[in-house]
This record gives C-alpha cells, structure tokens and sequence, in this order.
C-alpha cells in the first residue's frame, strides 16, 4: 500500500489543553510518522505520513481523544515527503 502524507487542521478550543502532547502519544500507537504544532490563528496543525487506513486511524485516534475540544477536521493530501518522514514530534 503507499504512503501518503497528510495536513490535519483541527480546530475549535485545541490549544492550552495538551493537545500536542495527547497527539503525539497517540502516534506511538500507531505506524507514523510527522510532526504536530500549534497555529497563530489558534488551530493545531498535524501533518502525518503513513499507509492510508494507518493515517485514517491516527486521525480518529486524536479526534476522539479529543473530541471535548476539536469543533473540526480539515484534511488536506500532501506529495509524500522524499525522504520520507521518521517518527513524531511536536514542534515548539
């Protein structure tokens, strides 16, 4: 199956509530690969790279894990990155 990658916008109350760090220890769960970081305009930003149904569950994962605080999900297909991505971060 082929990697994709991905840009995950979450939006609603997202910031000031550990929604990295819940981000990225979900990622540990999962076959992927990327980063997480909060926007100016007070959304978070997700971009991830794996297997398709590995990149939808990630983004479940987080969206459930969540859901108190996301009111939406953007997601927007990226070219997968050349070399491809390793492992999860959050960028400060």
């Amino acid at each position: 199956m082929a990697i994709e990658r991905r840009r995950i916008i979450f939006s609603g109350r997202v910031q000031g509530v550990g929604f990295r760090a819940a981000a990225s220890g979900i990622a540990r769960g999962f076959d992927v690969a990327g980063h997480v970081r909060n926007l100016p305009d007070g959304d978070v930003e997700v971009v991830a790279e794996a297997e398709s149904d590995e990149l939808d569950r990630f983004v479940a994962a987080v969206a459930e894990d969540m859901a108190d605080f996301v009111r939406d999900v953007v997601a927007t297909p990226l070219a997968p990155g050349a070399p491809p991505s390793r492992g999860f971060h959050i960028v400060p």
